[in-house]
Order: C-alpha cells, then structure tokens, then sequence
C-alpha cells in the first residue's frame, strides 16, 4: 500500500491541475474506484470537474472528500525543481498539491483499496467526494455536490476531509470545526472640498474614525470550549484623489470577521449595523455571502479517527478548529460529523511544497482503520 500510494501521489501531481481545472486527475481515481465496485457520477459544474463515487448503499455512509486543484506555483525559477514534476528528496516528496491535497487523495485510494479487498461484503457504504473548485471561488464545486445530494435526500453520516492539518508529526491534530468568514465591504460618504476650507466638506475618513475604533475593540463574544473568540479586521481602505490638497468624497473599507459558534451572521450584522448607525454615518454596506463554521464534537468519528492515529503513531492527537475555512462547512450542511485530518501543512501554498514520504505510508494505515472501525461494527 505505501509504494502504491506515494506512485498514486506522483501520478496526480503530474497533472497540471491549477484552481478550478481538474486536469484529469479524477479520471485517474474513476479508473481504480470502477474496479472496485464503485459507481461513479460526474458532476460537471462551468470549467469545475466534480466526483460522486459511492460503493455500497446501507448505512452508515462513510465519505472521504478532498480537492484536486491546486494553488498556482509563484515564480518558477525559486523551486529546487519542476512543481509538476513530483520528485524525492531526502525523505519527502516535492511538488505542487503534495500536501494540499494530492497526499490525502492517494491515501483514501489505497486505504479503500485495501480495505474492500479485505472486507469486500463490508456493512454501509463508502463515498468520495472529490472536487477542483476549493482553492479557488468554490461555488461551483463541493456546494453543488451537496446540493444534488440534499435534493435527493442523500445524506452522509461520517465524513473525513483530507486538508493537511498536521503541525509537527502526522496525526498530531484534528480539525474538528472551523470558523465562519463573514466578509463585509463599507463605504462611508462625506463632502469632498478643498482641504483649505475645511467647512465646506466633510471627511469620510474622519466621520468613519470612531466607528473604525468602536469596532475594533468590540468584544463580539468569548468564544466556547472549541473556539476562540471571534475577530474583527479591517484588510484594506481607500480614499481620496491621490492629490494632498483634496478632502475625499468617501472612503471604502473591506473587513473580515473570524467567527465561532457562539455567534450567528444574522448577530453580527446587526451589531456593526448599530454602531454605524450610532456614529450617525452615511453609509451604504454590501455584505459578502457568508461562510458558516462547523463544529462535530466528540462522538464517533472523532474517536474513530483518535484511535487510528494513535495504533499507527502512537501520538495522541489533539483537536483544533484554528485556521481558514475549508469544504467542510458545506459538507456539514448534510452530514453530523465531520474532521478534517491529513498530512503536516507547513509548506502548504509555498514554493518547494512537499509531503514526507513517512506520512504516505502511515497516512492510509489510518484512514483504512477508520473504515474497520465504523463499517464493521
């Protein structure tokens, strides 16, 4: 299983499958899962490629879902070596999507793979989800998927979603949730005028100042036992001509909020809305659709994945909802339970990106053990 995971590997990230193409890697996962009694449903959204394969109908539905497409490279003459030509060195494999997530996505293959083979009249069902639309705008690729599942009432009971989330060793974390992202783009008018004449204008940057600072020490709340409190930022603001003698018209700000659980969009909404009103703005804000955070506390799938790590590693692996968003808040929408574990992610969107070798052997003894354990039970 470990050679045949780490050619897997290199086979996907030779294909040059920047966001949002797939370039063929799913054809390359089709032909194996075929062969093992999967039934495969090609869900082609735009240029977006999107993979249903199921083997099994009875509950409970196992999914391991992940993502094909990878960021772009950066300036190429900065890489040790070809980031589509996957090499090793030194223990590691180099390349574009070792780590995120071309690692992840040999390893459930040849997890099943084993697993079937030994277990091929196994209780429930198996299913990948696989997409190449999560690097990039992601609204024409896990979203569909659990669309076209929910409209027919298809729903996933234990889902393991393939993002390295590891820091120093393999299986020392597991995400168990993330936080939403609420992005918001405000707009502050005022009076633009001659900065001389100062009464005859009014500064947007001025008038908005006291907002700016009301907003940034809110506290909107203090989190839970999984979260951390969520996080207001301002990421960039413009105003003015570019000359030195001009007061603005209006000055327009884009912010992000990090959110818990402990907090709703509808929630936050409404506060920014009341200290904008407050302050008396003339304003005009355009919120951006939401992500939603998730959270599976400790139940089934977490210890199953907890118990696998720690037979394979013998690291005991903690849980974290830290970082950025992931494909598994829509996942969520559909199914209870749902964590994300893969490889160490230091190099994840770097140059020279790569996987070590070690975690491509010992990555799907896990995800195989998982599978012994809720699907033959």
């Amino acid at each position: 299983m470990h050679n045949d995971t780490l050619a897997l590997a290199q086979a996907l990230i030779a294909r040059r499958s920047l966001t949002p193409f797939d370039n063929g890697c799913q054809e390359i996962l089709i032909n194996r899962l075929e062969k093992i009694g999967f039934n495969i449903e090609r869900i082609r959204c735009g240029e977006v490629d999107n993979l249903w394969a199921r083997r099994g109908t009875g509950a409970p539905l196992l999914c391991f879902a992940g993502h094909t497409d990878v960021v772009p490279t950066g300036p190429l003459e900065k890489w040790e070596s070809d980031p589509f030509d996957p090499v090793i060195r030194n223990g590691r494999l180099y390349g574009r999507g070792a780590a995120d997530m071309k690692g992840s996505i040999a390893a459930f293959i040849t997890a099943i793979e084993a697993f079937v083979a030994e277990h091929s009249d196994h209780g429930g069902s198996i299913a990948l989800l696989i997409t190449s639309d999560e690097e990039g705008v992601a609204v024409d690729g896990t979203v569909r998927v659990v669309e076209a599942l929910r409209a027919r009432n298809e729903r996933i009971d234990y889902c393991i979603v393939g993002e390295p989330t590891c820091v120093d060793k393999l299986g020392d974390t597991i995400k168990n949730g993330r936080r939403g992202s609420l992005s918001g783009t405000l707009t502050v008018r005022g009076i633009q005028g001659h900065i001389a004449y100062p009464h005859l204008a009014k500064n947007p940057i001025h008038l908005a100042a006291p907002a700016i600072a009301e907003l940034a020490r809110t506290e909107w709340d203090e989190g839970n036992e999984y979260f951390p409190a969520t996080t207001w930022q301002i990421s960039n603001i413009t105003g003015g001509t570019g000359a030195t003698n001009v007061i603005p018209g209006e000055v327009t700000m884009l912010f992000n909020f990090r959110f818990s659980t402990a907090s709703t969009v509808e929630s936050l909404q409404a506060r920014v809305h009341e200290i904008l009103n407050r302050q008396k703005l003339d304003y005009h804000l355009l919120w951006e659709s939401p992500g939603k955070p998730y959270l599976t506390p400790r139940g089934n799938l977490v210890e199953a994945v907890s118990r696998a790590i720690r037979t394979v590693t013998r690291i005991e692996p903690q849980l974290s909802t830290s970082g950025g968003t992931s494909d598994g808040r829509f996942i969520a929408d559909i199914c209870l339970q749902v964590v994300e574990m893969g490889p160490r992610n230091a190099t994840i969107h770097k140059l020279n990106e790569y996987v070590e070798v070690e975690d491509l052997e010992q990555l799907p003894q896990i995800y195989r053990l998982v599978l012994e354990d809720l699907l033959l039970k």
